[in-house]
């Protein structure tokens, strides 16, 4: 009987806390337009976080919660169309040299222990400055500087001018960069030392968030923790491997349509299940609000052939696009195993895209990458004029002879480093390497956390590695900016966060160089085309396959497309319990 009453108490202990957690989190508010308000917003990363620094943003896992704490002058819509932010408008002079944003007047930061009595106050050019200047100065570990230093007046300029500063512990001779000006308050403006056609994206990038000095002046180093934005939400936690979890911001500027204040929901929580099996178990328990990606092993089985859900998943909601991104691996050129062209093309000669695509992959991508580095999905832009390359054994076993390696003998361990999140890239990985036996080449596998993984990468330390590479706007460039040589720094120890293979061709610089020069967009895309064929032909990278992104929703949340480039906005997200 004793046990029996005490089974029953924990059972209703267990119930009305249950039942309690439960009518907490499925409190909304009624709004206008038929919009709810309220709740917190549940998903997932199968990686863990770089950096909350707007300079240390050069991943996707990072960029995905840094959107939602900080602001840009401009932003992309889900269907790739700049929209205004933080500018109401801007202007590019007829040389295409000075853009002129003009900035929302009574934007605050958020409130923070970095202002007097912890009340954010009002976003000025100022900040904006601040903020372009940091992604210009070596002292603050930035990865964007590769992105501005051929482009805006002064930003070379500074940058070594701060490093010798450094060298030398002393102040920087130089206080800013001198094309990024406060005009007024509510004024900003960028000059440029050469027309750059793409560069009003640069403005869309994550390292173009704004951020308030004080709160870099009062977290210093650890600021990549303690953001401080202008943004829907506002940081309260971060437990590495864990969770981390966004609260509303009531002072946000933004309203909708029907003139509710944004967001909707009351926070978000990000969680960090690095298993994609795991993440779709949680899902379907309703831990979490999405799942972004399907187990391959399950995608059968929640996918039919026509691309719709099975009657097992009517109940959720499937979102469906072809990405904007590229799957491959990276050859440092500059190293002792894949300096040899021939060797890089006998690797993408000897791999079978279709069959990774069918078998390993089970039709969870948009195609083989038998072009190049540009995906098809790019708009207005033709990938078949790219000549790449399709599945030849005999080739592939060809140029490794002519490389020295007939059937492969004398060839040292391909050492392929990966990073440990998500079963696809494994799989993948183990794929190809049985095919690349059939010419002889032993393949190893070094699987490592994702932010050691990119910081080898970007140090080359890494002779082979997988990437995938998401276009941060929707221009050509944005590939084929990987190939730029000039983005390769002299001194072969520095990082290389964008030209990770560290190829250097002169002939594609030039092209390159003049593509992005020429503001017609059919003439600069003739341009991307000659400059990419001279790349692939090269082959720093081994192709893999052009993605397409999938998406499952709790049917009850609204407001949450998924665009070609994975860009993540809670700002319109709402739910309906």
């Amino acid at each position: 009987m004793k046990k029996v009453t005490l089974n029953l108490l924990i059972l209703f202990v267990f119930v009305l806390v249950s039942s309690c957690g439960k009518k907490e989190e499925t409190k909304t508010t009624e709004l206008k337009g038929g919009i709810k308000g309220g709740g917190i917003y549940k998903s997932n990363e199968l990686e863990n976080i770089r950096s909350l620094d707007p300079v240390g943003i050069n991943d996707v896992v990072s960029h995905h919660v840094a959107h939602q704490i900080y602001d840009l002058l401009i932003d992309l819509d889900s269907a790739l169309h700049l929209t205004p932010e933080l500018a109401t408008r801007w202007e590019i002079s007829d040389d295409g040299l000075l853009y002129t944003f003009h900035l929302r007047k009574g934007v605050l930061f958020q409130d923070n222990a970095c202002f007097p009595n912890g009340k954010g106050r009002e976003m000025t050019a100022a900040d904006v400055k601040y903020s372009f200047d940091r992604v210009c100065d070596p002292r603050t570990g930035t990865l964007g500087f590769d992105y501005y230093k051929n482009y805006v007046e002064g930003a070379d300029e500074f940058f070594q001018e701060a490093t010798i500063a450094k060298r030398e512990s002393r102040e920087a001779k130089l206080a800013g960069v001198s094309g990024y000006i406060a005009k007024d308050d509510s004024t900003f403006q960028i000059k440029l030392k050469k027309p750059f056609g793409p560069f009003i994206y640069y403005m869309c990038l994550g390292f173009a968030y704004v951020i308030p000095k004080e709160a870099v002046d009062k977290y210093g180093k650890d600021y990549f923790q303690n953001p401080v934005g202008t943004g829907p939400f506002i940081f309260v936690d971060w437990k590495p491997d864990l969770e981390l979890n966004l609260k509303k911001n009531p002072n946000y500027w933004a309203k909708d349509e029907f003139g509710n204040q944004l967001p909707y929901v009351d926070g978000a929580k990000f969680k960090f299940i690095k298993e994609v099996s795991q993440q779709l178990l949680e899902f379907r328990n309703g831990n979490i609000d999405e799942c972004y990606r399907i187990p391959n092993e399950s995608f059968k089985e929640i996918v039919t052939p026509e691309k719709n859900l099975t009657p097992a998943f009517a109940n959720f909601r499937l979102q469906r696009v072809a990405s904007l991104a590229s799957q491959f691996y990276g050859f440092l050129t500059t190293g002792k195993i894949f300096n040899n062209e021939k060797v890089r093309q006998a690797f993408n000669y000897a791999i079978d895209r279709e069959k990774i695509l069918k078998f390993v992959l089970n039709g969870q991508g948009y195609m083989g990458a038998i072009y190049g580095i540009v995906p098809p999905s790019m708009p207005d832009y033709d990938v078949k004029k790219i000549k790449g390359y399709d599945f030849n054994i005999e080739k592939a076993k060809q140029l490794m002879a002519e490389a020295g390696y007939p059937d492969g003998k004398g060839f040292p361990d391909a050492v392929l480093q990966i990073n440990s999140g998500g079963d696809r890239n494994i799989q993948i990985a183990e794929s190809i390497q049985n095919m690349l036996k059939e010419i002889g080449v032993n393949m190893k596998l070094s699987i490592i956390q994702f932010a050691q993984h990119l910081d080898n990468i970007d140090a080359g330390r890494a002779d082979f590695y997988r990437l995938g590479w998401i276009a941060d706007y929707p221009d050509p460039e944005n590939f084929l900016n990987l190939y730029y040589g000039k983005n390769v720094p002299k001194d072969p120890k520095a990082i290389s966060p964008i030209n990770s293979t560290r190829y250097q061709n002169p002939e594609f610089d030039l092209l390159f160089e003049k593509a992005i020069a020429t503001t017609d967009m059919k003439e600069r895309y003739k341009l991307y085309y000659e400059a990419e064929q001279i790349a692939v032909s090269q082959a720093p990278m081994m192709f893999i396959y052009y993605d397409e992104d999938y998406r499952l929703l709790q049917s009850y949340v609204h407001g949450y497309p998924l665009d070609p480039m994975h860009r993540v906005n809670f700002r319109h997200l709402w739910l309906d319990k």
